[in-house]
């Protein structure tokens, strides 16, 4: 993540870049500079998931009570001495940074092996030094976060330029993450996460004015060397070659330093010495060995330019300038030979540091967008309810100036520096609050519907929402721009999963889980839910009436054992079965008619093909009616699943809810099972799923009653899973609890009904015999399971019979489609 080999070369040769200091103490520093303010901490919320999950248990699919808690006593120790945290999270992946993803996806492939291994060799959880985060942690954050009250919001973007541009452009107190990004990105300070000591509120800031002096360069210069370096858009071996050159011929070689640290110095002073010697407008090819990597180059350098920054390596455009998909700079003439340096002060050191100078002209260039003076033009602007800061908000695209455009040397043509030729950005835009139109009925009631909708003017999905006169509308998935905001709204409150994603660019990805490649009994999370996406899918792109024929597949990238991850799967939609046919997204998210909550709760249970079950889910009721829906769907799917798994599943939930953390904390486990590792995992990525169905439908069902911390603890789950593979009695399952043994019946009884219903009848393991694909399999069962039901007949595979799924190009027909387990 980040800036390669930039972290080790500032904690190992550049220590001084790095000050102690203390939120408090800024917190007060601030509020004396801006009397009436609130001091403001951007939160990089991906970078901070795994120094939030402190449980010490995280094998068994996550203490989420525990780490509530944590989340909670986070948000507190800020808040008490008057520190508001806005959270960003990554809400999709650049296409120019799909490989690193992939690079990283298919490096904890390898992680997640040697983990496994361990517990079946040790029979216990492997130490902290192989910690893998629990699946689902980043989805469930989210609204975690808004329960606990905070500003929580999902990026149309990976979160960090938006991180950046929010802390620019809104004056924050600093930024809290752990990305060496931030220290190129010309913004406020960027804190360490990991330095942080909750207790004192001391932890590390990492002064990019300082990396400037030790480095001998301007701020401006920070974006050039980081893609010189390698970062997650130009791959780290693209200038190996030249990083050498610049070392061969480098004549202050430090021997205290290690190689890196000497590679990185030696980068530098080449780039200090091409600012200094070149004259007026230089070809950056000339001057740099970019080759035929020139357009990726140029996009990796423009990443980092916020609103109203320019950078001194790329040509001005002689007349007017065009819109692209990030429009974030204006582009200026080449370095000039007179480039002055002059000082600002550092607050905690009170020694000067170099400032960057625009050579154009010669107008100091801060970490601060340029005044409304200085740009020579008006920016309207919106408030911000809670801090009454002003917000700048652009509207016009023909106004716009700060656009991110070059020019070809040789053709003499703008080169676009998007991270995506295909497609086009829509203008950006900040709703205020008091304009905004009332959410509809099918909004998540637990969310504050007129929270201020922010969005970043780097953006990365297209939009068919028109906010100008002049803006062309752009290719989505769907075309009724009504539909299209209400799904961005809820995606950037951070209230929906995937949703927007689907809709806009028809493309989605799922992270790793804890999952045993070498265990062939139970399916991959990817392909269990797979059929629940596809008729979400049909939902979303169908345009109402359930016809699947004119949809468009959608690309997954979720990672499964088998998958190189080189293309996505193409994964068509699946018919919906739904009584009175399937209802238009208007219906659902619109419709304040009468009857609408019970149209949105048919079109859920239709999303996991049980429409049938409605009246054994109506009888279980809140809060335990959709964890039933998900075990009854899960049993159904899953044939290698048996009447020991549901005990275990239905006890601990039923468990969870009388006990306090502290008890929860304190639980120990005679010994780690690698599959109730796997079977944690695959429950709680049902939990996402649920999420994204219930966003899907128009929030049928309380978010609360799907959230883990309220149904699912790992290590709670575990205990019972132990005991139920031991005979242990319902009785002990529950704790001798009468109350919850009489609700444990008719949980089961419901399960079970349903499931039968299905012509999957729920046996003992101990009625099993192996099964020639996997480790237990029921006598009457075949490898092929399908039902009588219009819903499944003639439909599918097994998932034991799907192998890695359609590449890009291939699609089979809908009879072999690769999702269609059990259908």
């Amino acid at each position: 993540m980040g800036v390669r080999g930039l972290q080790g070369f500032v904690g190992s040769s550049c220590p001084h870049i790095c000050t102690v200091v203390n939120f408090k103490d800024l917190a007060e520093q601030h509020r004396s500079r801006h009397p009436g303010g609130t001091p403001t901490i951007v939160v990089d919320a991906m970078c901070c998931l795994r120094y939030w999950y402190t449980p010490d248990s995280w094998i068994c699919g996550g203490q989420w009570r525990e780490y509530f808690s944590a989340l909670r006593e986070f948000v507190k120790t800020f808040t008490a001495v008057g520190i508001k945290l806005i959270f960003f999270f990554d809400g999709m992946v650049e296409q120019n940074k799909r490989d690193e993803w992939v690079k990283r996806r298919l490096k904890n492939n390898r992680e997640i092996a040697r983990i496994f291994h361990y517990i079946k060799s040790h029979k216990e959880q492997p130490g902290r030094n192989m910690f893998f985060i629990p699946s689902g942690l980043a989805v469930f954050t989210r609204f975690a976060l808004k329960t606990l009250g905070q500003e929580t919001r999902c990026s149309l973007q990976e979160a960090d330029y938006e991180v950046a541009s929010y802390g620019l452009q809104n004056d924050c107190l600093g930024i809290l993450g752990e990305d060496t990004d931030y220290l190129i990105y010309d913004t406020c300070p960027y804190f360490s996460i990991s330095e942080l000591c909750l207790d004192s509120l001391d932890t590390v800031m990492l002064c990019r004015e300082k990396l400037c002096q030790s480095l001998g360069l301007g701020l401006s210069d920070l974006p050039l060397l980081a893609c010189l370096l390698g970062n997650d858009v130009i791959p780290e071996g693209m200038f190996e070659s030249f990083r050498y050159k610049c070392l061969s011929s480098y004549t202050s070689v430090r021997e205290n330093f290690d190689k890196k640290g000497n590679i990185i110095l030696a980068v530098a002073d080449h780039i200090a010495k091409v600012r200094r010697l070149h004259q007026g407008e230089k070809k950056l090819e000339e001057i740099l060995p970019l080759g035929t990597n020139k357009a990726l180059f140029y996009k990796g350098v423009a990443s980092y330019l916020l609103p109203g920054q320019r950078s001194p390596w790329f040509f001005q455009k002689p007349e007017g300038v065009i819109t692209l998909d990030k429009p974030v700079v204006s582009i200026i003439s080449g370095p000039e030979s007179n480039w002055e340096v002059p000082m600002c002060t550092d607050p905690e050191s009170k020694q000067e540091v170099p400032m960057c100078t625009d050579p154009e002209s010669g107008r100091d260039v801060p970490g601060y967008p340029e005044s409304e003076g200085e740009s020579g033009r008006d920016v309207p602007v919106c408030s911000d309810p809670e801090s009454g800061q002003d917000v700048p908000m652009y509207t016009d695209p023909e106004s716009w100036q700060d656009v991110p455009v070059c020019t070809d040397p040789e053709s003499g043509q703008e080169i676009s520096l998007s991270s995506d030729p295909e497609f086009k950005q829509e203008v950006p835009m900040c709703m205020r609050s008091e304009s905004k139109q009332k959410l509809p009925v099918g909004t998540n009631p637990e969310f504050n519907p007129e929270a201020p909708m922010f969005t970043n003017p780097e953006i990365k999905q297209e939009d068919t929402i028109n906010t100008g006169p002049e803006m062309k509308q752009q290719v989505t998935m769907v075309s009724d721009p009504e539909i299209l905001q209400v799904a961005r709204a809820h995606h950037v409150q951070a209230e929906s999963y995937l949703v927007y994603n689907i809709l806009s660019s028809g493309e989605v990805e799922c992270s790793n889980s804890l999952e045993d490649e070498l265990d062939q009994a139970l399916p991959s999370q990817a392909f269990v839910y797979r059929p629940v996406r596809q008729r979400v899918y049909s939902l979303l792109l169908g345009g109402g009436g359930g016809d699947t024929s004119a949809c468009p597949t959608v690309k997954e990238w979720f990672v499964y054992s088998g998958n190189p991850l080189r293309h996505p799967d193409l994964v068509r939609p699946l018919q919906m079965n739904i009584p009175g046919g399937t209802p238009s997204l208007k219906l659902l998210w619109l419709s304040q008619e009468p009857g609408v909550q019970a149209r949105r709760l048919d079109t859920l249970l239709a999303c996991f093909d049980l429409s049938s079950s409605r009246e054994e889910l109506q009888a279980v009721g809140s809060p335990f009616e959709a964890l039933c829906c998900l075990l009854i769907y899960l049993f159904v799917q899953v044939d290698t699943l048996c009447l020991e798994d549901l005990h275990a599943f239905i006890a601990q939930a039923l468990c969870l809810q009388g006990k306090p953390t502290v008890q929860l904390v304190d639980l120990e486990l005679d010994h780690v099972d690698p599959r109730a590792v796997q079977l944690g995992s695959l429950l709680v990525r049902g939990l996402t799923t649920l999420v994204l169905v219930n966003s899907a439908c128009g929030f049928p069902w309380k978010t609360a009653d799907f959230m883990p911390w309220n149904l699912f603890d790992g290590k709670l789950f575990h205990q019972k899973y132990l005991q139920s593979e031991k005979g242990c009695t319902v009785e002990v399952l529950v704790e001798q609890n009468r109350s919850r043994l009489t609700k444990f019946q008719a949980l089961k009884s419901a399960v079970c009904r349903a499931c039968v219903k299905e012509n999957r009848p729920i046996s003992s393991r101990r009625h099993w015999r192996p099964h020639h694909s996997g480790r237990w399999g029921r006598q009457e069962s075949s490898s092929h399971r399908t039902s009588s039901g219009h819903s499944r007949s003639g439909q599918g595979q097994h998932w034991r019979d799907q192998g890695p799924g359609k590449r890009s190009g291939v699609c089979l027909t809908p009879a072999l489609d690769i999702g269609c387990v059990f259908t």
